[in-house]
């Protein structure tokens, strides 16, 4: 069987994935999007199994299209890509799946938008469709910091920054939840702390481990089947009345921080993972 990794830039989390495929005997390849160029007619990628790791949203979906027109296994799958790259998507999934999210609003004027955020009432959350790391985030306390806001909005050139995603404000106790899901296995999950009110450790939130039995780990994997499965990291907040709601469901997610907080092998979990799809063992 031939595997490759799908990606343009080797970060912690893939040379951490290379080196879990070399543990167990299994040579990978390296398949960069930005040194390829994909005939829609073919040939054939020469590859049984793609993992994809690209942290270029464009990139990943369509050459995970590509890839499975022409038969080739992907993990994530291009539909679950497509899905978790695209906020609103992915808020849609989660309601039709019955699974806990804020209330949100879509909105493509400034106008508009600003109707929606009152309508939510302050302090509300307005996020861009497509991003990551917590880039764009901005809580809007009053009505004067949503109307500076949103006209920052208008002026940014992308399309997607002319759909306002505004979404209720959970407050949360200081730390949210990052919840591991690998097929339909919760493998542990992580407190994101942070004295800010956006925790991501990209943004210098504090990992520590989270037990991931029992409701959090059923709400994620329950997150997860609701964007298609496979390897994914579900982001979860906690209400003051601890109901747990799902913010966002990750496709490509970084996870160094969160191996010595768990005491799991994160890379190896996925590794044996896309071998098991190698060898048909997953549907």
């Amino acid at each position: 069987m031939r595997i490759a990794v799908l990606c343009s830039q080797i970060r912690v989390e893939e040379k951490l994935l290379f080196q879990a495929f070399e543990r167990r005997g299994v040579l990978v390849e390296r398949l960069d999007p930005r040194t390829q160029a994909f005939r829609l007619d073919g040939p054939r990628v020469p590859y049984d199994v793609v993992l994809d790791r690209s942290i270029r949203y464009g990139h990943s979906l369509y050459v995970l299209h590509v890839l499975e027109s022409q038969g080739v296994r992907c993990i994530n799958r291009a539909a679950v890509v497509a899905t978790c790259g695209d906020k609103a998507l992915t808020s849609l999934a989660l309601l039709r799946a019955g699974v806990p999210t804020p209330p949100t609003v879509l909105a493509f004027t400034p106008e508009s938008a600003l109707t929606a955020i009152e309508t939510l009432g302050y302090p509300a959350v307005l996020k861009p469709v497509v991003g990551s790391w917590g880039r764009l985030v901005a809580r809007v306390n009053d009505r004067d910091a949503a109307e500076a806001v949103l006209e920052d909005r208008a002026t940014l050139g992308d399309w997607h920054h002319q759909v306002f995603y505004v979404q209720a404000y959970v407050p949360k106790p200081g730390r949210d939840i990052r919840a591991f899901v690998v097929g339909d296995e919760p493998i542990c999950a992580i407190y994101r702390t942070s004295e800010h009110w956006i925790t991501n450790t990209a943004r210098g939130g504090r990992a520590s481990r989270c037990p991931v039995e029992g409701p959090i780990g059923d709400l994620a994997v329950r997150a997860a089947r609701a964007v298609g499965g496979g390897v994914l990291a579900v982001d979860i907040v906690e209400a003051p009345d601890g109901r747990l709601f799902v913010l966002e469901v990750n496709h490509a997610m970084e996870f160094r921080n969160s191996i010595e907080p768990t005491g799991v092998d994160i890379p190896g979990c996925i590794v044996d993972y896309v071998l098991r799809v190698a060898r048909g063992e997953v549907p």
